[in-house]
């Protein structure tokens, strides 16, 4: 295959033939326009988009386009997608249109992927033979605490028996708790952690920056300590992601968060879906990339969900796998759910599931680590929760999801 094939659904608007907008889209996508150009070769055409398929779908339909090689710049992620997700959003004579996924071909995929993946983290936490599936937090609140505080929370998680502490998506580099305070204060109390227990706690520091300057804070985080970065990829752009990803000097696994995604994916009819995004952050580098609970706060649909997870872990050109992160209103109670749904290929990620346990937050991991294990041993939540007051006091805080 030398063609990109993208996958898309459209609504056109009434009266609008199905056929003349699909290849609306291959054209607006490629050499076509809205009228004949003296420009136009015979020698261009064997650049121009092709509808392979076209179905029905509900009101609308599903077309499948393929975009020749040539007219990709090899490697260069932004201008992907302005070829596959560019201006067809914004045609006049289509009602809605979503990019549901993307078939790549090996040429146009000259990146490396994940340094890690899913093996090389459990290889670093100690889970390559059990295959739990990890628990990680999110220090909360959000933004607020000092670096002390940050602290005691993250050291209150991991004695708990977390395996990922991470910063929250808005938390960077405010002067309120610099990176500089914040990393040693907290590599020093996993280190406590680790000789207390024996246990490897990753942190992924949150470096998202401008683009001039997001190698240069991934590298600050590492000789400050840091044992895992974290990007907000959409806001800083993809491409962030292979920047730090390809610096030799950042040899540490990267924590991909999706945050603004529900601006583009929750729409059902129109925008782009995470499944290409899932595409693009493991082509690019990502170890762990966040996709979505079945049963947390945030909108989700199971059948999309445990195909995204699939885009990160089969295979792909011999490229490592991504460590597909489940996170948004999770908590003990929901664990059976979404590891019977989704696999425990899975990094469990909880912050108020956790740290808003009556208990406080070592109970709160205690309680997420005791769900994992009922899983594992496949005893019911309610029976394991009987010898386990942790597990017991979650459930009957939050109730089973």
């Amino acid at each position: 295959m030398t063609d990109l094939v993208a996958t898309y659904y459209f609504r056109p608007k009434e009266g609008v033939d199905p056929k003349w907008a699909a290849n609306a889209i291959a054209e607006e996508q490629t050499t076509g326009t809205w009228t004949s150009i003296s420009t136009g070769t015979k020698y261009m055409q064997y650049l121009d988009g092709r509808v392979e398929s076209l179905e029905k779908e509900g009101s609308g339909y599903i077309c499948e386009v393929s975009y020749p090689a040539d007219i990709f710049e090899t490697g260069n992620i932004p201008q992907y997608l302005s070829v596959v997700a560019g201006n067809l959003f914004g045609l006049s004579k289509i009602a809605a249109v979503r990019l549901l996924d993307i078939d790549i071909p090996k040429l146009l995929v000259p990146f490396h992927g994940p340094r890690f993946g899913i093996e090389g983290i459990r290889e670093i936490i100690g889970t390559t033979q059990s295959g739990r599936p990890h628990v990680g937090t999110i220090i909360k609140p959000k933004v607020g605490l000092n670096p002390k505080d940050t602290a005691e929370v993250a050291y209150q998680a991991a004695i708990g028996g977390v395996d990922l502490i991470k910063d929250d998506e808005t938390l960077t580099n405010q002067p309120f708790c610099l990176m500089e305070d914040r990393i040693p204060r907290v590599m020093e109390r996993l280190d406590q952690v680790a000789d207390d227990t024996g246990r490897t706690v990753l942190y992924a520091v949150n470096i998202s920056t401008s683009g001039d300057r997001i190698a240069e804070r991934a590298e600050q985080a590492v000789e400050l300590g840091a044992n895992m970065v974290m990007v907000d990829a959409i806001v800083c752009g993809l491409d962030a992601v292979r920047v730090v990803a390809e610096d030799t000097r950042n040899r540490v696994p990267i924590h991909v968060h999706r945050t603004m995604h529900g601006a583009i994916t929750r729409n059902r009819e129109h925008g782009i879906a995470m499944r290409p995004y899932c595409r693009f952050i493991r082509m690019l580098g990502g170890d762990q990339l966040h996709t979505g609970t079945v049963s947390g706060k945030m909108d989700h649909d199971a059948n999309e969900l445990i195909k995204d997870n699939m885009a990160l872990t089969e295979t792909f050109y011999g490229l490592k796998d991504t460590f597909p992160v489940a996170s948004g209103g999770l908590h003990p109670g929901g664990v059976w759910s979404e590891l019977q749904t989704l696999g425990t290929d899975l990094v469990l990620q909880a912050g108020g599931g956790i740290h808003g346990h009556p208990r406080g937050t070592a109970a709160g991991a205690m309680a997420m680590r005791q769900a994992v294990d009922a899983f594992m041993e496949d005893i019911p939540l309610e029976v394991y929760a009987q010898t386990h007051e942790e597990l017991q006091i979650a459930l009957a805080t939050w109730g089973r999801s």
